[in-house]
């Protein structure tokens, strides 16, 4: 939906009801204070001529409003249309959370997408009220608030880690968004909201999530496929290893109610918006659980499921190679088969973390692309064309010939690996599944999702059980999960 379409009366209505369900999916803007607030804003309601609804808080930006000091509308999850929505706006912003436009640029960021950058701009300003540079610039607002109330930093290293290119740059962006200094802004931040950093390098910083949340959940998922020295999970809390574009990271993340906890240790301070948008997409933080929820309980078998486990999330990937891998070393195996065949390949080829960033069960990166297409065939075991095929998999994504791109649309994301030999349907989306979370996915053909389908009474082949799925689509990933959950432990699994 287009900025010009917003639904101006049922924004009104939501924000007349301080429904939190719509914080990030929209912004109310009021003329007579030259304020937007998040729809959940407990301040009284403004007269309806008053007021106007923005998309992106860049739009209003652009505009000339600034946020409001009480509800501060960039504290909310971010909408979950950028993760459902397969369509060039939805790619763009997915792109520029993940830090594009403030390492390569507006021409990368819409080269990328396939369009020039004067196509792009207007385009993104014709859907989102906002061009590209806007909306890069709103992002690094978000990021800095977010620094600033989690956590102890000085203020001229968060303007850095947030993006920005010179302190006068972030004190001037900050007082034009929030009509506060950076230091006004962490005194006005609630006491709820600040956290300590844990040790000397390190960074936390609470990301809220819409509720209800199976937080708990997806670190059992990722426990369970935890790979020694990549990743390390225990007493609820999960930590890993994170390659990323100026060098390497680690994170942990402590589900909570309504957030995760994010505590971080990166190499390159400017590289920790990207790592918190890699947080955020590993948890599922921006979907919408009550309307998924609401959706899949409509169907009287999985009601059950819904209701045991509400708010059940699908969990993401950091690493794109890695989730490739796993893929295809984890089909039709078990879960612990195939985390076994992928430990082998760490043990031999991972890379050390940098010393300062090291820490208990968390010491290595996993292998890039271009050391694995090298060494790969040598260290795995099983049949030589899969060796072979995991081998010109990694030399493709090494020389660039397929990209595991987020501002890529499924059906362009899956048809690159396709077109790889050995690679078929259900490897393709399961990575889709992982590294883009698309919401629709079925993998009707999958021994643990026919498995969990038996389990809660729906048709177990694959034509009754996509059949019998129809009706839930664009939800069948977050089906999946429960089928998933469902299917008894000993049935192969997924990597």
């Amino acid at each position: 939906m287009s900025a010009a379409t917003l639904d101006a009366e049922a924004c009104f209505r939501a924000s007349s009801g301080r429904d939190r369900r719509f914080d990030g999916q929209f912004v109310m803007a009021v003329r007579t204070t030259g304020i937007y607030c998040r729809p959940s804003c407990p301040a009284r309601t403004p007269h309806r001529p008053n007021v106007e609804f923005f998309r992106t808080s860049a739009a209003a930006h652009l505009a000339g409003y600034r946020a409001c000091k009480r509800c501060l509308p960039e504290a909310v999850p971010g909408s979950p249309e950028w993760n459902t929505r397969e369509d060039t706006s939805a790619r763009a912003m997915r792109l520029i959370a993940d830090g594009v436009v403030d390492r390569d640029g507006v021409p990368a960021l819409a080269a990328r997408l396939g369009y020039s950058t004067r196509q792009l701009t207007r385009l993104l300003t014709e859907e989102l009220g906002a061009g590209p540079l806007a909306l890069a610039r709103a992002q690094r607002a978000h990021n800095a608030r977010y620094l600033l109330v989690s956590t102890t930093m000085p203020a001229g290293d968060i303007a850095f880690a947030a993006g920005f290119s010179s302190i006068r740059q972030f004190n001037d962006t900050l007082a034009e968004v929030f009509g506060l200094t950076p230091t006004g802004l962490r005194e006005r931040a609630r006491r709820a909201d600040v956290g300590t950093d844990a040790a000397p390098g390190t960074v936390t910083v609470r990301l809220a999530a819409r509720e209800p949340f199976d937080g708990a959940g997806v670190i059992t998922w990722l426990a369970t496929r935890a790979l020694a020295g990549i990743e390390s999970a225990a007493d609820g809390t999960y930590s890993r290893s994170v390659r990323l574009a100026r060098g390497a990271a680690v994170m942990t993340i402590a589900p909570e109610p309504g957030a995760v906890r994010v505590t971080a240790r990166v190499e390159h301070l400017a590289d920790l918006p990207s790592l918190l948008t890699r947080a955020r997409r590993l948890v599922d933080l921006d979907s919408d659980p009550e309307a998924i929820d609401a959706a899949l309980a409509a169907h009287p078998f999985i009601a059950p499921a819904v209701a045991a486990r509400p708010g059940i999330r699908i969990p993401g990937a950091v690493e794109p190679t890695e989730m490739v891998v796993r893929a295809i070393l984890g089909q039709q195996v078990s879960v612990a088969a195939g985390r076994t065949a992928v430990q082998h390949i760490v043990a031999a080829l991972a890379e050390p973390l940098p010393e300062a960033l090291a820490q208990a069960g968390v010491t290595h990166l996993f292998p890039a692309a271009d050391v694995l297409a090298h060494h790969v065939y040598d260290v795995t075991g099983g049949p030589k064309a899969r060796r072979e095929g995991l081998v010109n998999t990694c030399a493709a994504i090494a020389a660039g010939d397929v990209a595991l791109d987020i501002g890529a649309t499924r059906e362009d994301f899956t048809a690159g690996l396709e077109a790889l030999p050995g690679i078929g349907p259900w490897t393709s989306n399961y990575v889709a599944l992982r590294v883009l979370g698309s919401p629709d996915i079925l993998l009707t053909g999958d021994s643990a999702v026919r498995a969990g389908a038996k389990a809660v009474g729906l048709a177990h082949d694959p034509r009754g059980l996509a059949a019998a799925a129809a009706p839930l689509a664009p939800w069948r990933s977050y089906l999946m999960m429960h089928l998933w959950s469902a299917s008894a432990p000993s049935t192969p699994g997924v990597a």
